[in-house]
This record gives C-alpha cells, sequence and structure tokens, in this order.
C-alpha cells in the first residue's frame, strides 16, 4: 500500500516526519517478537503512560538490549548455540531480533522490567503545552 507524500503547500517543515513513516513502513513487516501496546491510565502518582510489552520466552536479561537511538526505542535480543548440548530433536532455535519503535518528541522511557518471558517497557505522554507566541509586524514605508 502506498502512502501519497506530504507535499500540500500547507505542510512546510514535515519532510522528517516523511521519512519517519517510511522508516516505519518498512520495519513494520518484521512478526517477531510479538508484542503488545497499551494505554495505562492517569492516577494520583503517575502520569498517563504507555506499555510496550514484548514476548520474549527464552531470553535471560543479560541477553536483552533496550536503549534510545534519537527517536527510537531499539529492543534487541541475542541469543548464541550451545554447542556442547546435543539435542534429539530442536523445534526451539537461538534467536536473535530487533525491534524499533518511533517515539514522539519528548516521549520519556520511564524503565523496563522482565517478568516471565514478557519485556515491559513503560513510557510517558508529555503534557502538550500550548503556546501562543504574539508575532509583531514590521512597518516598512
Amino acid at each position: 500500500m502506498s502512502r501519497p507524500p506530504l507535499n500540500s503547500p500547507f505542510l512546510l517543515g514535515f519532510d522528517e516526519i516523511e521519512r519517519a513513516l517510511d522508516r516505519v513502513a518498512r520495519t513494520a513487516s518484521d512478526g517477531y517478537p510479538p508484542y503488545n501496546i497499551e494505554r495505562l491510565p492517569r492516577s494520583e502518582s503517575a502520569p498517563e503512560r504507555l506499555r510496550i510489552t514484548l514476548a520474549v520466552a527464552g531470553f535471560t536479561r543479560d541477553q536483552l538490549d533496550v536503549s534510545l537511538e534519537e527517536n527510537q526505542l531499539v529492543i534487541r535480543g541475542r541469543q548464541t548455540e550451545e554447542r556442547e548440548r546435543a539435542f534429539l530433536h530442536r523445534g526451539i532455535a537461538a534467536r536473535q531480533f530487533q525491534r524499533a519503535f518511533l517515539l514522539a518528541e519528548g516521549m520519556q522511557v520511564l524503565g523496563a522490567d522482565l517478568v516471565n518471558g514478557l519485556l515491559s517497557i513503560d513510557l510517558a505522554r508529555p503534557e502538550p503545552e500550548r503556546v501562543i507566541k504574539k508575532i509583531d509586524i514590521a512597518a516598512r514605508d
């Protein structure tokens, strides 16, 4: 499915968003590991948050890496082959993966947690600021 370019004369300075949409479209086809994204409501002690949960069964904490690279949250998993084990049947392969999520400007990563094969990463949604700026009009006579 192709997406129309953001070339309207009313959309000025959106070329970075167009590049981001292209980048997301290229990486969206990979289905491993499966993940959920949920919205956690605001509470008295915490702002509204987003939680990304990835199914990473078989990975230990040391085999996972979560990093923020510019505006991308990148999760990598690396398993190595265990050569000293002799399998009669091998249905679970040692895998590697990389999953990236493009974050809006100002999103904050609060932390990551690995429980029962599920890696959860909490993000804080920034409170939008309403900015009104008066622009002076110069008189040139």
